[in-house]
This record gives structure tokens, C-alpha cells and sequence, in this order.
């Protein structure tokens, strides 16, 4: 595999390249979904993977970190039940943050959307801010995995030291190293980091022989993917990927959040956008009438004493049909639809030459994301894999690939973005473009700026833009 590592953090940031080389490690090695919202474990059995559930008994964790006021760390399930009365230490959806400088437009919209602090480290980085602590996204990111490590190491007895982690297809070369630096400092040994939907291709096509072109539709907590794989025998070619790493259930929540705020407002005058507590609950509300509305055409949202004024306490009691959130959450639906078509087009394909689509995430559950593939492809979904299980499994598979349990499974995946450097006037000069089979390599002659020169600083970047100073 091919990657660009960073040697430091600025602006023009300046890479070295590394080859990373397949080796066989020794003892079991898991699979983790390292989600947005919920993040799942995986471990291979015999020849199957199986998903391991938690203490509290589920197959799922929500990606959640709070501290208490006694300074208790809590993960997943106990983080989340206190999330209404403890909304500026509880922190959630931070994976959007790995990778990012604080002034990115991305960052600065989220720190608006959410309750607790998110702020500039000295870097430059965003850092997110709990009980007069600084924490990095990836220190955060490294707490979950401790509770998915955790989990494993119950299930099977022993301490686990080595894990696949997944990552969405898009995400740049930072936010990758991020993933892993997250592992490392809770001493889990990160292999390998996959492209999310291809650990989903992993687990749908494990036991079939026949030759597929399969798009795998990725609408998670937070990030969209699509991406488009050639199935043959065991042999998983990824032809092309696209996407956008700042989608998912997280801005459909928003999205309903805004609606109930603006529709209080307007019956009682009252404007909780500052009430970090109701919003929390609203919040809350708002992901559950959201999920309901997958099964049933309507739902009720009825939220006690959400505030008070002179005249007494107040109260939500409002009703929302699936027609209504599908009108609501339509610009969100349709930023899905370009990447798709992007996808299509690197791959050479068209839709009647996709054999399956596979839907991944939650959010794939909608029943309006569910017809928009439909008639992106012009074929129903296949149902052959959870979406919420099929990522970790995907891990694990990927996992016992590298500690030789499976010998006859071949991934082949891309490079998102293009790869680069800085040429005279600030040129982004592409030499590896996205969506290449890695590992590759690229050669070149560049003469240099001026004549007599005896050095030259080599910027590598990554990116689609024409200049290196637009591209993060």
C-alpha cells in the first residue's frame, strides 16, 4: 500500500512516501468499525466472522465518551445515558474531527451544532475540550477502541494486541494516520486501516465464487461512501470510490433538531437554541423519531417540561410524518447523488453494469435513501448483509487475511484523492490520480525553479484542486 505519511503539521504539508508490506503477524487479530455514531467488534471463528456484543449485551457501542463530575471516564452505553444532564462533558460524533484544522468550514459549523466545546489546538488541529481538558479527536477515537478492545478481550480470554480499523473511503491521508495514531495510544497494534465499504464487500462476497460488480452505498453516522468493486473468486479489485466525509445521520438529526426548535419557537416564543440541556434532549428525540420513521409513517415527539417562563412550564408535543422528514432532510438525501455518478464515471461503468448494491450504515435504513439508490441503479438493494455488522466483519475478514487463517482472498483498493506535489507558482502537479490500485509508484523529471539550485523542497499533497493553497 501506498501511502503519503505527513513529517509536519502546516499548511503546505510536507510527506514522505512509505511502502507498507504484507507480513503474517502471530495470534488472532480483530476487526473494529470505528463508526461516528456506533462503532462494533468482530472476530473470525473457524470460517465465518462473528460480531461480539458488549457488556451491556449489544453488538453495537455508541461512539460516546463522557466524564463525570468525579472525574470517571465512561464509554458507550453509561456515556450516553447521562448525555442529557451532562451535555458539555459528553462527547459524541468526534470522528468528524480526526484529521481536520480548526478553521475548516466543516469544524466551524459543527461547533455550533453541538454542546460541548470544540477548540484550536497549538497546532492548528481541532481539539474538542471536557471538564477544563483537551483531548485530541484521536484520544477520544482511542477511548472507544479501549471499550472494543475490551469487549474482545472478555469474549475471548486473553488480551488482544493486533486490529484492523476501518475508515471511510474518502478520508484523506491525515485523518487515516489519525485513525491509527488512536490505536497507538491505547497500545492496540493497528495493522492495517480499511476503506469502510470494502470491509463490506469483504463480508458479502467472502463465500461466493461467481464473478460481481458490486456499489456499495455508505451512508453512516457521519460520512457518505460509494464505492465500486469488481468480485471474482475470492479477488476484490476496487474500481473506484467517492464520497463525502462530512454526511450522515449526524446532519439528518440536526436537520429534525432545527425543525422542533423553530416550530417551539413559533408556538411559545421561546427560543432554546442557548438551553444546552433541552437541546440535548431534543437532540435525542430527534435520532429516535428519525429511526421510527423508518418503520412507521408518523411519529410523536412529546418532550415534559422542556423549559419554563412566567406563565409556567412548557412542553414539546409535536407529531412528524415521513413525508414531512423526507421533504426536510431532501438536500441531504441529494448531495448523495453526484458522488454516485463520480463513481460510476472513474470506474468506466454504468448502472445497468452493477450486478448488486450493497447498503451500508444506518441511514441506509430511510426508506427515501432506500428509493434514491433504486433509481440511481435502477434495481432494488440486495438484503444480504447487515448494515450496521458488515464493516467489523469486513475487519475481521481483513484481519485473518493478515494472520494467514485465510490464504485465498486478494484485496485490491484505490487511493481516494490524487496524489501530488507543489510545482513553480503553487501548482498542484497530480502524478498518482485518484482511484489508481495501490501499491503503485510514479516517476517523473522536474527541472528546477532557478538555475544553479542545489536544493529542492519536495511538497506532497493530496486532493482534486488546482492549487496546493485550496487544498486541505
Amino acid at each position: 500500500m501506498l501511502i503519503a505519511k505527513r513529517t509536519q503539521r502546516a499548511h503546505n504539508p510536507l510527506y514522505t512516501i512509505t511502502r507498507l508490506q504484507s507480513t503474517k503477524v502471530q495470534g488472532g487479530v480483530i476487526g473494529i468499525d470505528l463508526g461516528t455514531t456506533n462503532s462494533a467488534v468482530a472476530i473470525m471463528e473457524g470460517k465465518a466472522p462473528k460480531i461480539i456484543e458488549n457488556a451491556e449485551g449489544s453488538r453495537t457501542t455508541p461512539s460516546v465518551v463522557a466524564f463525570t463530575k468525579d472525574g470517571e471516564r465512561l464509554v458507550g452505553t453509561p456515556a450516553k445515558r447521562q448525555s442529557v444532564i451532562n451535555p458539555e462533558n459528553t462527547l459524541f460524533a468526534t470522528k468528524r474531527l480526526i484529521g481536520r484544522r480548526f478553521e475548516d468550514a466543516e469544524v466551524q459549523r459543527d461547533i455550533k451544532q453541538v454542546p460541548f466545546k470544540i477548540v484550536k489546538h497549538s497546532n492548528g488541529d481541532a481539539w474538542v475540550k471536557a471538564r477544563d481538558q483537551t483531548y485530541s479527536p484521536a484520544q477520544i477515537g482511542g477511548f472507544v477502541l479501549s471499550k472494543m478492545k475490551e469487549t474482545a478481550d472478555a469474549y475471548l480470554g486473553k488480551s488482544v494486541k493486533n486490529a484492523v480499523v476501518t475508515v471511510p473511503a474518502y478520508f484523506n491521508d491525515a485523518q487515516r494516520q489519525a485513525t491509527k495514531d488512536a490505536g497507538q495510544i491505547i497500545g492496540l497494534n493497528v495493522l492495517r486501516v480499511v476503506n469502510e465499504p470494502t470491509a463490506a464487500a469483504l463480508a458479502y462476497g467472502l463465500d461466493k465464487s461467481e464473478s460481481k460488480v458490486v456499489a456499495v452505498f455508505d451512508l453512516g453516522g457521519g460520512t457518505f461512501d460509494i464505492s465500486i468493486l469488481d468480485i471474482d473468486n475470492g479477488v476484490f479489485e476496487v474500481k473506484s470510490t467517492n464520497g463525502d466525509t462530512h454526511l450522515g445521520g449526524e446532519d439528518f438529526d440536526i436537520y429534525l433538531l432545527r425543525e422542533i426548535v423553530s416550530r417551539f419557537k413559533a408556538e411559545t416564543g421561546i427560543d432554546l437554541e442557548n438551553d444546552r440541556m433541552a437541546i440535548q434532549r431534543i437532540r435525542e428525540a430527534a435520532e429516535k423519531a428519525k429511526i421510527e420513521l423508518s418503520s412507521t409513517v408518523s411519529t410523536e415527539i412529546n418532550l415534559p417540561f422542556i423549559t419554563a417562563d412566567a406563565t409556567g412550564p412548557k412542553h414539546i408535543n409535536m407529531s412528524f410524518s415521513r413525508a414531512q422528514l423526507k421533504s426536510l432532510t431532501a438536500p441531504l438525501i441529494n448531495r448523495t447523488i453526484d458522488p454516485v455518478k463520480k463513481a460510476l464515471k472513474d470506474a468506466k461503468l454504468t448502472s445497468s453494469d452493477i450486478s448488486d448494491v450493497l447498503l451500508v450504515g444506518g441511514m441506509s435504513r430511510m426508506p427515501k435513501v432506500v428509493e434514491t439508490v433504486k433509481n440511481l441503479f435502477g434495481k432494488d438493494a440486495s438484503k444480504a448483509i447487515n448494515p450496521d455488522e458488515a464493516v467489523a466483519l469486513g475487519a475481521a475478514i481483513q484481519g485473518a487475511v493478515l494472520s494467514g487463517e485465510i490464504t485465498d482472498v486478494l484485496l485490491l483498493d484505490v487511493t481516494p484523492l490524487s496524489l501530488g506535489i507543489e510545482t513553480l507558482g503553487g501548482v498542484f502537479t497530480r502524478l498518482i490520480p485518484r482511484n489508481s490500485t495501490i501499491p503503485t509508484k510514479k516517476s517523473q523529471i522536474f527541472s528546477t525553479a532557478a538555475a544553479g539550485q542545489t536544493a529542492v523542497e519536495v511538497k506532497v499533497f493530496q486532493g482534486e484542486r488546482e492549487l496546493v493553497k485550496i487544498i486541505n
